[in-house]
């Protein structure tokens, strides 16, 4: 049975994890971050070789020399993979990425490909490479976004697709059957890292546009935001709306209340703002404007 490696963090991480564990996997070592607690509880408890920090780090680098395997797995890991550390595995280093490659290299992806109207998505495995997101593919799952997933939504749906994937691809490693598929390049687009900072919502978008961003950053996550006057807004959900408008209106002006949402005007539409969040108490009417 091939020796695996394991890179992880976070949620999704452990699930992979708990995953591999219950169909029997030899994880013999895991790399992960001092802050996910439930996958260093998970090799805690089944007495797997664990270390904590950025393998970049001397002391990291010594101890990933030490180490023997055959497969070098990575999922949802926070730290850039030093080039020994690829060369590493006997058989492959494996990533794997949430979204259909060479489309959405990088960061957050299934957050861009909400932001971008995207009606569908994926996961791939492709090789690690220096190059990020760059190498062949070796396994790939696609599915559909529905109308009102939220980059929450989606992570939820990866918490599925990635063991699923990750035993197919481990299967298909023991019966030594990967095929290896190069990414056309030319095709390849790439976004970065997002902060909470980059949700500011630009009322001179399209109403898609709008709508796109505020439910790709919605609760649990930090959400998209506007200003009145010097309050800070957070809006979680909106929704088309019929209501009319003179063209001359300036974009992100409110239009009417209704109980707590209002209705704003964009380029091309109205839209219903709901599940509102404010810094400070604030008195909403018609006519102020979004900024």
């Amino acid at each position: 049975m091939n020796r695996i490696c394991l890179l992880a963090s976070g949620k999704l991480g452990a699930i992979t994890l708990q995953k591999m564990l219950r169909n029997n996997h030899n994880v013999q070592t895991v790399l992960t971050n001092t802050k996910s607690n439930e996958i260093i509880q998970l090799c805690q408890s089944h007495n797997i070789h664990l270390l904590l920090g950025n393998p970049r780090s001397e002391q990291m680098n010594t101890s990933i020399q030490e180490l023997s395997f055959d497969v070098l797995l990575s999922v949802n890991y926070l730290y850039i993979i030093n080039e020994n550390l690829i060369e590493k595995p006997k058989k492959y280093a494996i990533n794997i990425h949430g979204s259909l490659l060479p489309r959405y290299r990088g960061r957050t992806p299934h957050v861009w490909s909400i932001i971008n109207g995207e009606t569908k998505t994926g996961v791939t495995a492709h090789i690690i490479t220096p190059e990020v997101d760059a190498g062949d593919i070796v396994s790939q799952i696609e599915f559909k976004i529905e109308e009102n997933d939220t980059g929450a939504d989606l992570l939820k749906k990866y918490e599925l697709l990635y063991p699923s994937l990750i035993e197919q691809l481990l299967t298909s490693i023991d019966n030594d059957s990967i095929i290896r598929r190069p990414q056309n390049h030319e095709q390849a687009t790439y976004y970065g890292a997002r902060t909470p900072d980059d949700g500011h919502i630009n009322w001179q978008w399209s109403k898609e546009r709008i709508r796109n961003w505020i439910r790709a950053q919605a609760h649990p996550y930090p959400g998209a935001f506007t200003f009145l006057d010097d309050i800070k807004i957070k809006v979680h959900k909106a929704t088309f709306h019929n209501m009319g408008y003179d063209y001359r209106t300036p974009n992100g002006t409110i239009l009417n209340t209704l109980n707590q949402d209002v209705i704003v005007k964009t380029t091309n539409g109205a839209l219903l703002l709901s599940q509102l969040q404010y810094d400070a108490p604030i008195s909403i009417k018609p006519n102020m404007k979004f900024l």
